[in-house]
């Protein structure tokens, strides 16, 4: 049987390498989307291909729709049809109020998160289509219900928007074969916590989780891999929360 051809945007940190690293023992073979840290990325696919996958590694912003395109050519062309799709790149911009937030971060946040999220999924709703059917797994947040008020409230309102695409989307794409589902972190200890200007959020945030802890982002690749999984054949709409029980 072929083996599924996945890609994972953001896939050079965080849960987006700890899913391809995942996705790889799972038997998948991957197409490694990132945006700037060349190296990184490189890192991530040699443990991929370690694992005995195959891996490309394709430099896309996917809130440009050239990239998107790009990136799925690729995969196609290198690996074979595409079957599965992470959506996992997303930026938060810096913590903070909203009403102190700068234009440019908040179009950053939903051109990234939102338009980005689209973009791959309308490729992915084609070429899927066109092969028969596939899995899309869409990266959420806890703070889609939550709101993260003097946080980010406007990336919250991003995943908000994340977890109705994926349930209107599932709807829609249901006749083709095609399952659409989304995981929904909550605190998970990855650079991106140092990236928004608080590295020790985490920490600091771990006492107000029911577990006690922040997670890891193998844990959230473990949920991610699940749905992409045959274990999961009727799953289609669901929103995962991976929160600690937050």
């Amino acid at each position: 049987m072929a083996r599924p051809v996945t890609i994972v945007t953001g896939g050079s940190r965080g849960i987006g390498a700890a899913t391809c690293v995942r996705l790889a023992a799972d038997g998948h073979d991957l197409a490694l989307g990132y945006v700037s840290n060349e190296a990184a990325a490189h890192e991530v696919a040699d443990q991929v291909r370690a694992a005995g996958a195959r891996c490309v590694t394709v430099r896309a912003d996917t809130s440009q729709e050239a990239d998107v395109e790009r990136l799925f050519d690729t995969a196609a062309a290198e690996l074979g049809p595409v079957t599965g799709l992470v959506n996992n790149a997303g930026v938060t911009g810096p913590l903070g109020r909203l009403a102190d937030a700068r234009t440019e971060d908040l179009r950053r946040v939903v051109d990234v998160n939102l338009l980005g999220y689209l973009l791959c999924c309308r490729r992915a709703a084609r070429d899927m289509a066109a092969v028969g059917g596939g899995a899309i797994v869409n990266i959420s947040s806890g703070a889609a219900t939550l709101g993260s008020p003097g946080e980010y409230v406007h990336y919250a309102a991003s995943k908000a928007a994340t977890d109705a695409l994926t349930i209107g989307l599932s709807k829609e794409l249901g006749q083709d074969r095609i399952r659409v589902n989304a995981v929904a972190p909550g605190l998970i200890d990855t650079d991106m916590h140092a990236t928004m200007g608080d590295p020790e959020r985490p920490a600091r945030m771990a006492p107000a989780i029911p577990l006690g802890r922040a997670g890891e982002a193998s844990e959230v690749a473990a949920a991610v891999a699940w749905l992409l999984s045959p274990d999961a054949s009727y799953t289609s709409g669901a929103i995962l929360r991976v929160a600690g029980g937050r």
